[in-house]
């Protein structure tokens, strides 16, 4: 895999307050250039929701309404988000709830495509045991302790995500190959069968 061919590419993580639909809580954006995570350029911000956080979204990411008290809203940084975002390839591990939750918050934004480490790790590592995220960074080799913050917080969960992404891609030969294997059906970035010009 040739790195140096990928579009620009922004691994994201979005936590939530547990809500249905939910309202974020934390969102973290990591870029991918030349194959690695830009730890320079991660974006990653506690965000307040307009409702509180339930007991059973803070037993898994930890974050409570105190936590979040001061933070911002989102209309106070969705537009910085958007623009973060505008015109580039978002990955992240299970996208369909990453990419849902994003497209909700920020009406009309559309990603070049979608790139789900999940998908790509089930079309890569077929007999795998498991695909959630410690499984495949375990299954991988990939060492997390020089990533900064805890599992289950954006900023953890989408550096990692980036490195999974990485080590999956270079078992594909090219860009267009791991469209293939990583992009979900019916998600931007999903190529399109060509036609067939024999048909009528």
């Amino acid at each position: 895999m040739d790195y140096s061919t990928w579009p620009r590419v922004v691994v994201v993580d979005v936590e939530g307050n547990g809500a249905q639909p939910p309202d974020l809580v934390e969102l973290a954006a990591v870029p991918v250039v030349n194959g690695s995570p830009v730890s320079a350029s991660v974006r990653s911000t506690l965000v307040r929701p307009p409702r509180p956080i339930s007991p059973m979204a803070t037993r898994v990411h930890g974050i409570t309404s105190q936590d979040v008290a001061s933070a911002p809203s989102w209309p106070q940084i969705g537009e910085r988000v958007r623009a973060d975002l505008e015109g580039a390839w978002i990955a992240a591990h299970n996208a369909h709830v990453d990419y849902g939750v994003l497209s909700r918050h920020l009406p009309g934004w559309k990603p070049a495509g979608v790139l789900d480490t999940l998908r790509l790790a089930r079309a890569t590592y077929p007999q795998a045991a498991g695909y959630g995220l410690d499984a495949l960074i375990e299954l991988c080799g990939i060492d997390p302790s020089a990533v900064p913050g805890k599992r289950h917080r954006a900023a953890f969960d989408a550096h990692a995500a980036a490195l999974l992404l990485i080590h999956l891609a270079g078992h594909h030969a090219t860009w267009t190959a791991l469209l293939a294997a990583a992009v979900p059906p019916g998600l931007p970035g999903h190529p399109q069968p060509q036609e067939d010009p024999t048909l009528w």
